[in-house]
C-alpha cells in the first residue's frame, strides 16, 4: 500500500487535536457472549486479523517537502505491531463507564492512531468493543469499513469495479481551462456565501451555558436505545423523515435534561451542526474526509413537542433545498481553500473557534442492516461515539441497527456529570412524540 498526501479536511483535524480534546471517532459494540472466555477469543480474532488489513497498518507522518510543506501523508508503517492496538481489560460492570475513560485518552500519534479496546463482561454473558479511529485516518464511512475487517466476514454482493481515471498530465488540458476557470470563480462565491453564513449565524446567539466547558481532559458516555417502528409512527403521522424525528428528539430531551438541571430552557434554541457526507460510494480514493454539513437552531424553548417536530422538518427542508454547499453549516468546505502549512500553523485557532461556529453535534453513522458478529458472537448494540470539540459539553452521534436506533452520548465528565439524565430524557422524549401524535 502505498502514501498519499491527506487531503485538506484530514489534515485540519490532524491539526486541530490537543491532550485535552482529542479528534478520534469511537464506536461501542455490545456482543452475546456464548462463554466466559468470548472477550479473550475476540481479542486474539481482532489481533490476528488486524495484520492483514492494509489500512490498519497506515501511520500519518508529517511532509516539510517542497510540494507539500506543513501537510502529512498516510504511510505504511514499518514497524506495525497489532498487539499495540488491540487490548485486552479486566472484566467490567459497566461498559460506558470503561469507554468514557478510553475515549479521553488521544491516540499515540507516531503509530497508526486506531485502537480496539475489548471489555469483558462481568456477568461473562457479553462483552464490548470499543473501536477508536483518529478523524484524519478515516471519516464514520471509512472507520465503518475498517471495523468490518476484523469482524467476522460478511456475505456481501459482489461489488462492481470502477473504471480506472486517465492519469493526469503535468499541466491541464486547455480544452478544459474554460471550466478549471468557472470553476475557481464558483469555489471563490461559495467561499465568501459560506464566511457571510458563518457571521450571521453568531448574530442572536441562544444557546445555554450547559451546553459549554472548559477544557477538563475527561470524558463520560452514555448509550440509548430506541425502537426504529416507534420512529416511523411520529414520522408516518406527523411526516417528514427518520433523521427529523431523531433530531427532534434531541431537541426534547435537550428541553427536560436543562430544565431537571435547573439551568432552564426558557429562549435557548442552540445550534446544532449536523454533518453531511459528501462521499460518493466507491471513490479512487475512500480515505479521505469528505464532509459538509447543515446548521440547525434546536427548538428547545418551545414545550410542544409537535410543534419542536415540525420547526425542525422545515428547517431541515430549506437546507435540503439549498443544498450542503451553501450556508455556515458547510465550513469545513473552506479546508480545500487553505494551504497545508495554514492548517498547521492555523489548528489551534480553528479549534477554539468552534464555539463561535455551533453549540452541539448531533451526526448520524451509517451501519449495514446485515448482523454484525466477531467470533460467532453476535453484536446486540452498537453505540456511535463523536469527537468533542473545543469548549463544548456533550456531542452526539445516532445510528440505526437492525431494527434499533442507538443515540451514542459523549460529553466533558466534569461538566455533564449527570449524563444519565440527558440519555432517560432521550427515551421519554420518543414516548411523548407518540403521545401527542395518537392524541
Amino acid at each position: 500500500m502505498t502514501s498519499d498526501l491527506l487531503a485538506p479536511l484530514d489534515l485540519a483535524f490532524w491539526n486541530i487535536e490537543s491532550a485535552e480534546h482529542p479528534m478520534h471517532l469511537g464506536a461501542l459494540g455490545v456482543f452475546a457472549a456464548h462463554s466466559p472466555t468470548a472477550g479473550a477469543h475476540a481479542a486474539d480474532l481482532l489481533a490476528a486479523r488486524a495484520a492483514a488489513v492494509p489500512g490498519l497498518r497506515m501511520r500519518i507522518r508529517d511532509v516539510w517537502q517542497p510540494l507539500a510543506f506543513g501537510g502529512a501523508t498516510r504511510e505504511p508503517a514499518p514497524d506495525f505491531d497489532p498487539l499495540d492496538h488491540v487490548r485486552l481489560h479486566a472484566p467490567t460492570a459497566d461498559f460506558h463507564a470503561d469507554a468514557g475513560r478510553l475515549m479521553e485518552r488521544p491516540l499515540e500519534r507516531g503509530r497508526p492512531p486506531w485502537e480496539a479496546h475489548v471489555l469483558p463482561g462481568e456477568d461473562g454473558a457479553s462483552f464490548a468493543v470499543l473501536f477508536k479511529f483518529h478523524h484524519a485516518l478515516a471519516d464514520g464511512l471509512r472507520a465503518l469499513t475498517l471495523a468490518a475487517a476484523i469482524l467476522d466476514p460478511m456475505d456481501l454482493p459482489a461489488r462492481t469495479p470502477r473504471p480506472e481515471e486517465p492519469s493526469k498530465g503535468l499541466f491541464p488540458d486547455v480544452r478544459k481551462l474554460p471550466g478549471l476557470v468557472r470553476g475557481a470563480v464558483s469555489d471563490v462565491g461559495r467561499a465568501l456565501d459560506i464566511g457571510a453564513s458563518v457571521a450571521l449565524s453568531t448574530v442572536g446567539v441562544r444557546s445555554s451555558a450547559a451546553l459549554t466547558a472548559e477544557p477538563s481532559g475527561t470524558r463520560r458516555t452514555a448509550g440509548v436505545v430506541i425502537d426504529l417502528d416507534d420512529v416511523h409512527r411520529v414520522r408516518k403521522i406527523r411526516g417528514g423523515t427518520v433523521n427529523d424525528v431523531l433530531i427532534a428528539v434531541v431537541a426534547g430531551a435537550l428541553r427536560r435534561w436543562l430544565d431537571e438541571r435547573g439551568d432552564g430552557s426558557d429562549g435557548v434554541a442552540p445550534r446544532a451542526l449536523i454533518p453531511v457526507s459528501k462521499r460518493r460510494p466507491r471513490t479512487a480514493h475512500p480515505q479521505g474526509n469528505r464532509l459538509s454539513g447543515y446548521l440547525v437552531r434546536l427548538p428547545v424553548d418551545d414545550p410542544d413537542p409537535l410543534a419542536r417536530l415540525d420547526t425542525v422538518r422545515m428547517a431541515m427542508d430549506r437546507k435540503k433545498d439549498a443544498g450542503p454547499n451553501r450556508g455556515a453549516g458547510a465550513v469545513a468546505l473552506l479546508a480545500d481553500h487553505v494551504p497545508a502549512l495554514g492548517h498547521r500553523l492555523g489548528g489551534p485557532l480553528v479549534s477554539q473557534a468552534a464555539r463561535l461556529w455551533f453549540d452541539i453535534l448531533v451526526t448520524s453513522v451509517p451501519l449495514p442492516s446485515l448482523g454484525l458478529k466477531l467470533g460467532g458472537h453476535p453484536v446486540t448494540q452498537v453505540f456511535p461515539f463523536a469527537p468533542l470539540a473545543r469548549g463544548q459539553s456533550l456531542a452526539i452521534a445516532v445510528s440505526t441497527y437492525r431494527g434499533h436506533v442507538h443515540y451514542g452520548l459523549v460529553a466533558d465528565a466534569e461538566a455533564v456529570p449527570d449524563l444519565d439524565v440527558l440519555a432517560r430524557a432521550l427515551t421519554e422524549e420518543v414516548e411523548t412524540l407518540i403521545t401527542a401524535c395518537e392524541a
